[in-house]
């Protein structure tokens, strides 16, 4: 390569990272992972139910077509990419897996705001890390979830499932974001951080300032076509096979939720040696924080695919 085109190289690399700290720097209200990985999430469970439970995928497909949202919206929005019938159904699984992040503030009937997490107290100054104790927000994920998984089993109207469906996809990917679990409790975040919300870094000394959850939630995928999605899903599954993951023998949300507020301790916070900035100045994450936490960021998001294909096959599946 001549040196010209070594510097164009270099110059487009840093026109690249720079687009992406901007999209870390902008998303100030941070959810659980972005919506594209929401979406890999539902297309990794969808790919492992067409190999062990077919007849599972397609009854959740079924139900998600009596979704309210399924008529006036997503069945014109999969015309207008010209999705093949045999993308279709996947991408219902897609969609269904960010729903609830795509009507946060637009859909007062079925938003639930507090549903996306729970607050375990991490404060570690105290020697406190505990998951009976929880700051008080209302219901929590765990709640939620249990709650939705009986309305799916019930008699009740298939529309209802359908949306039971949609919180059941997107809460299996939001407790297996670590910062969805913890509320780090210091002198600086005496209320609690918000899931690092308020723990202000940068990752670069030359990006903007961000927060440590927004860093969390845009980590892996910043596009949302099919097409990105589905291979970021095949990716995460060649990566992580399910025999390779012996965390799957922990069944449940609450043990899905200790997991991840373990993680959040070791790994997000780095046990308590990260330290927060100002609402002004973000601190610098240590140079080998990506390289470190990425890959653990990606085994969750395929926990979370795989867990959620076998919660559907049990509640679904007979």
């Amino acid at each position: 390569m001549s040196i010209t085109h070594q510097r164009m190289f270099s110059r487009q690399l840093f026109v690249g990272l720079a687009l992406l700290l901007t999209l870390f720097a902008t998303n100030r209200l941070a959810y659980g992972w972005n919506k594209p990985t929401h979406m890999a999430i539902g297309a990794i469970a969808y790919h492992d139910l067409q190999t062990a439970s077919p007849q599972t995928a397609g009854r959740v497909a079924g139900l998600l077509k009596q979704h309210p949202y399924y008529q006036r919206q997503w069945l014109p929005l999969m015309d207008s990419l010209q999705l093949p019938a045999a993308q279709r159904d996947e991408y219902l699984f897609m969609l269904a897996a960010r729903w609830p992040d795509d009507i946060r503030g637009r859909d007062p009937y079925h938003d639930r705001p507090t549903w996306h997490f729970i607050n375990y107290v991490y404060a570690p100054k105290q020697g406190v890390a505990r998951t009976d104790t929880t700051l008080a927000t209302g219901e929590t994920i765990l709640q939620a979830y249990e709650q939705n998984r009986q309305l799916l089993t019930s008699p009740s109207p298939d529309s209802s499932k359908a949306v039971s469906l949609c919180w059941l996809f997107h809460l299996a990917g939001d407790v297996h974001m670590p910062l969805h679990t913890t509320a780090l409790v210091d002198p600086q975040f005496p209320q609690g951080d918000k899931g690092g919300n308020l723990f202000r870094i940068k990752v670069m000394m030359s990006s903007p300032t961000s927060n440590l959850h927004s860093f969390w939630d845009g980590m892996l995928l910043h596009t949302d076509t099919y097409a990105s999605v589905d291979s970021m899903a095949v990716g995460e599954q060649h990566e992580f096979a399910r025999n390779q993951l012996p965390q799957l023998g922990n069944s449940g949300i609450m043990a899905w939720s200790k997991e991840s507020f373990q993680l959040a301790q070791d790994n997000a916070y780095r046990s308590n040696t990260l330290q927060p900035g100002t609402s002004q100045e973000g601190s610098l994450l240590p140079p080998d924080y990506v390289a470190t936490v990425r890959p653990i960021a990606q085994r969750q998001v395929a926990l979370a695919g795989y867990r959620l294909a076998d919660e559907l096959v049990a509640d679904l599946g007979s």
